[in-house]
């Protein structure tokens, strides 16, 4: 239909309903602000510069618009993971084994905020915050005591862990060695992603500079030690929660991971030398077609990014692989079996944008930790979406819908505008220095927030189509002795241990980092000599020195 044609359709099809229904006059929007038509043809693509009919191309090819691999689910349903972690190792390692028996096909563990940003647990400003977003782990103790009775050479693991990536990454390295795996046979992801804690999320620990040589020192270290783990796992999601659109989502996160690419290869290493192990983590929201188009053009910018910024030659450097959370700001308070549905769109959206590897929130998260009954029920909602819908039959199911087609292009030319903008400011570091991204996300939450708040958007149970609800009962809680029994273990570990040991190995680590040398072999000696996690993190303030705000919880 030529565009002519088409104004004549919206003379003919719209005007009168306009008339018949003026409510309908409104002009409609994604959620990131992009103008949707009432209807989508191959001459909207042409215009903004794709043949439809040559350009697509297939999945498994450059630049993967349409997937990474050519098979996509019809080989292997994505990784089923659901994030885990509360009150103390041993009960975390309780929900993990019941996962495990339930269906859940990876691991993914959420750490307490001590932990996060390297406190131990009887430390003064752990107070009141031991295991209560996530598990407490100290010392290689907790680390073994997390993972019993769990096989460290059949489930891959995924650490949401930042500031102290390297640390957690040597306690599972040593913990597998003491079940007889070594680090060449494990597998999975340490989020290292330091960057994004300054823009959205708040739990760093060490000004940028200092803390990009750690990350850097983990890709170096695992290229030639650990070969199956991700090194890094770039991530838009917390971005997203903090107010971000979609469009600054994809900026952001790619803006911050060429970034590490450069650090990288500043620090000497090589692109097809550590480009295949890096991931990525995205948040599924509410508005299903953009979310599906966000996906999509993801992947075609970073293959663009990898080959033609930095000459990536290996395929797999330019292959975007990407783990899914739904929307944990998405979940109400208000009606909280609503957020059962929200779930189910969202983790739809994540699965025909193809991700591999998926995590389901759990209705009642919004109120309290997740019941197991309510975690049981999230992962059932991934095993009907991957075996009874049908959605996983087809690779890039909605690709070529002219709709789909015309966000991807869209979404992609506003996050490259935005990484333009960052990189005139001479990147992601120095943009982080100067405030602009905190600014820009506050101004798209404030703009949320007062759509929200005016009715101009509706949130179901909100502010709109609201009931007087009973209280909810039967809600998750953390059992206040587990912090009391957490640090009574962590006492008795430093009577028992060798305290030569631990003085020699905290000394090594000082001076190494004094020096330019990889952080990584002297974590391992001191998590091999059982320091604690504040020990080695005490070391590393005393050296780089702390960021402002970084003991705010």
């Amino acid at each position: 239909m030529p565009s002519s044609d088409k104004n004549q359709w919206k003379r003919d099809t719209l005007d009168p309903v306009v008339k018949k229904f003026p409510e309908r006059r409104e002009k409609f929007q994604t959620d990131s602000g992009l103008d949707i038509d009432p209807l989508y043809n191959p001459e909207d693509l042409q215009a903004q510069g794709l043949d439809y009919d040559n350009d697509l191309g297939y999945p498994g090819e450059y630049p993967y618009t349409r997937g990474v691999q050519p098979n996509t689910y019809r080989g292997r349903v994505w990784t089923m993971r659901q994030y885990s972690g509360y009150g103390s190792a041993a009960e975390t390692n309780e929900r993990f084994r019941y996962l495990l028996e339930q269906g859940q096909t990876g691991l993914s563990i959420a750490f307490d905020l001590p932990t996060q940003i390297g406190y131990d647990s009887d430390h003064l400003l752990a107070k009141g915050e031991v295991g209560k977003v996530g598990v407490p782990i100290c010392s290689l103790q907790d680390m073994e005591t997390l993972f019993d009775r769990i096989p460290l050479d059949k489930v891959s693991t995924s650490m949401t862990i930042n500031a102290t990536a390297s640390l957690l990454l040597c306690f599972y390295i040593v913990a597998a060695r003491k079940q007889g795996v070594s680090q060449e046979q494990i597998s999975g992801t340490v989020q290292n992603d330091i960057l994004k804690e300054y823009i959205a999320r708040g739990t760093y620990a060490y000004p940028p500079r200092p803390s990009m040589r750690l990350v850097v020192d983990v890709f170096k270290y695992c290229h030639e030690n650990v070969p199956k783990w991700n090194t890094i796992s770039i991530s838009g999601y917390h971005m997203r929660e903090a107010g971000a659109t979609a469009v600054q989502e994809l900026a952001f996160t790619f803006a911050n991971a060429i970034a590490y690419v450069q650090a990288a290869l500043d620090a000497g290493l090589k692109i097809d030398d550590f480009g295949p192990r890096l991931s990525f983590f995205f948040v599924a929201q509410n508005n299903l077609f953009e979310e599906v188009a966000k996906f999509r053009a993801a992947r075609r910018m970073w293959a663009r990014i990898m080959k033609e910024r930095f000459g990536a030659k290996d395929p797999r450097s330019m292959m975007l692989r990407f783990h899914t959370q739904t929307a944990g700001v998405s979940l109400t308070a208000q009606q909280p079996d609503n957020n059962l549905i929200r779930c189910t769109i969202q983790a739809l959206s994540a699965i025909l944008g193809g991700s591999q590897s998926l995590h389901v929130n759990s209705r009642d998260e919004a109120l309290a930790l997740p019941s197991e009954d309510s975690v049981q029920l999230s992962l059932r909602t991934q095993q009907i979406l991957a075996f009874e819908s049908g959605v996983s039959d087809v690779v890039d199911p909605l690709g070529g819908s002219y709709y789909i087609e015309s966000l991807t292009n869209e979404l992609e030319a506003k996050a490259l505008e935005y990484i333009q903008r960052i990189d005139d400011l001479g990147g992601s570091v120095e943009a982080i220095e100067q405030g602009f991204q905190v600014r820009e996300i506050g101004d798209a939450a404030y703009q949320h927030g007062q759509e929200v708040e005016s009715g101009d958007r509706t949130i179901v149970g909100v502010n709109r189509f609201t009931i007087e609800e009973p209280p909810i009962e039967g809600l998750m809680r953390v059992n206040e002795e587990a912090a009391r029994t957490q640090i009574e273990r962590l006492e008795k570990l430093r009577e028992e241990r060798d305290d030569s040991k631990v003085k020699a190995a905290l000394e090594r680590l000082e001076q190494v980092a004094q020096t330019e040398e990889n952080t990584v072999p002297a974590i391992l000696g001191c998590v091999e000599s059982y320091c604690t996690l504040g020990e080695i993190c005490q070391v590393f303030r005393s050296v780089f020195g702390e960021q402002d705000g970084a003991l705010a919880f």
